[in-house]
């Protein structure tokens, strides 16, 4: 089993760039309408993140609608339009393999908006308060 297959490694600077290209790639097909759903051309969805498997086999596409809404029907969508998604990444990246492709919810907004929310908390800032004052 190699390093990456451990939940604490690093992806590597190929599995990085290989993630940004897919990226890239599905972004570009979203905001030009390329797939002929309905319910992805009602919606902006973007793309912060794609993360790829190790032997470049999977990449799991982390996608958001604007506004958070419908986010299940975006991702039964995009997963009807996997074929279609593969083949243009065929066409568009040059790999020996076009990766299977994994559509996830992205949780980082969430994630991040929560952490905002505890740093503006009073008992936060009361606590940040008391530690520049202790270094004065």
């Amino acid at each position: 089993m190699s390093r990456a297959h451990h939940s604490g490694a690093q992806p590597s600077q190929r599995m990085l760039r290989v993630g940004e290209l897919v990226r890239h790639v599905v972004a570009e097909m979203l905001s030009r309408g390329a797939m002929p759903d309905p319910v992805l051309e009602k919606h902006v969805i973007t793309v912060p993140e794609v993360r790829m498997s190790p032997d470049l086999k999977l990449a799991n596409v982390y996608v958001m609608p604007l506004g958070g809404g419908d986010v299940k029907a975006v991702i039964e969508a995009l997963d009807k339009q996997k074929k279609f998604l593969r083949t243009e990444l065929a066409h568009k990246v040059n790999l020996k393999f076009a990766p299977d492709l994994k559509f996830r919810v992205d949780e980082s907004f969430e994630k991040s908006a929560r952490i905002d929310a505890l740093l503006a908390s009073p008992v936060v800032q009361r606590d940040l308060q008391g530690d520049d004052e202790s270094q004065d």
